[in-house]
């Protein structure tokens, strides 16, 4: 079958209808979390839709990327198939960067639009008839409505906490890349030595951030409710932190088939594959580094 050069079509799968279910129980579950903190009432029934789905979802991924590797080792896939891999992994990347440009584009806006214009300047100035005391400064420590959206006490310094996370996102994209040229170069035990570190930083980087949430929650009144400020700080480094969750689970798995003899130095697209998404999220947080927490 290594001579296998007509398209392969899979038979019919049922991880399609269950990535639909995982998907739909997660965003539903997580927009009743944010909408309940928001009024205060907590996070109620949603935190268990979530879960339910979060749980859904990675028994969807775990079995659906457990046939594609089956089927990639038994030798079904041509080098069509290799190209429509590419191609799609590509096309997944380029959705996500557009993911993370609709936050950032959020960012902007209200940066350089809605709240100056909510102070009285610009050709919307007008609105600060709503807010006659209020006066625009960013980052936004105190709210138009001081009563419903308090500010945040504090915030988070840049240089101390997201700064040594840039360090160790930066190094980790390093790593990989030394992984990378390792397994091309047939030097197996460096690969899953370089693998095993990057894992290891995507793991550091996360207990950090969930440091940084419990500090922001509990000492510096830096909450989803906290404003403007607060949700896009939470939604953007939320996010960012759900894919470094993902990229390190991924990578994890990457790291398990190397250990069993998978991959070759001519045939590995699914190492490749978590490479670039690892190197996506590394790039993504370095902006999230210059707009959210120095600018």
């Amino acid at each position: 079958m290594a001579s296998h050069e007509t398209y392969y079509v899979p038979a019919q799968s049922k991880w399609p209808i269950i990535a639909s279910i995982g998907l739909l129980l997660t965003v539903y579950g997580g927009g009743n979390i944010i909408n309940g903190m928001s009024s205060g009432e907590g996070s109620g029934f949603g935190k268990w839709i979530f879960f339910a789905g979060a749980l859904t979802i990675a028994y969807m991924m775990f079995g659906w990327f457990s046939n594609v590797a089956k089927e990639s080792d038994q030798g079904l896939y041509s080098a069509q198939m290799d190209r429509s891999f590419r191609m799609g992994m590509g096309w997944f990347i380029f959705s996500e960067v557009m993911f993370f440009s609709a936050f950032f584009g959020a960012l902007f806006y209200a940066r350089v639009f809605a709240g100056p214009w909510l102070g009285g300047e610009g050709d919307k100035g007008v609105t600060n008839l709503l807010w006659p005391e209020f006066q625009f400064a960013w980052p936004l420590m105190v709210n138009p409505d001081t009563k419903s959206f308090p500010g945040p006490n504090e915030i988070i310094s840049p240089w101390q906490l997201p700064l040594v996370n840039t360090i160790i996102l930066i190094s980790s994209s390093v790593t990989v890349t030394f992984a990378h040229h390792a397994l091309r170069a047939g030097k197996r035990g460096l690969t899953n030595g370089w693998l095993g570190l990057t894992v290891l930083l995507g793991t550091i980087f996360l207990v950090m951030q969930a440091w940084e949430y419990h500090h922001a929650y509990h000492e510096l009144g830096l909450t989803l409710n906290s404003g403007i400020y607060g949700s896009t700080f939470f939604m953007l480094t939320g996010f960012h932190g759900a894919h470094v969750t993902m990229g390190t689970l991924i990578l994890a798995i990457i790291l398990i088939r190397l250990v069993r003899g998978h991959f070759s130095p001519e045939k590995h697209f699914g190492f490749e594959a978590a490479i670039w998404y690892w190197h996506f999220v590394d790039v993504v947080w370095v902006g999230l580094f210059v707009f959210v927490y120095i600018l």
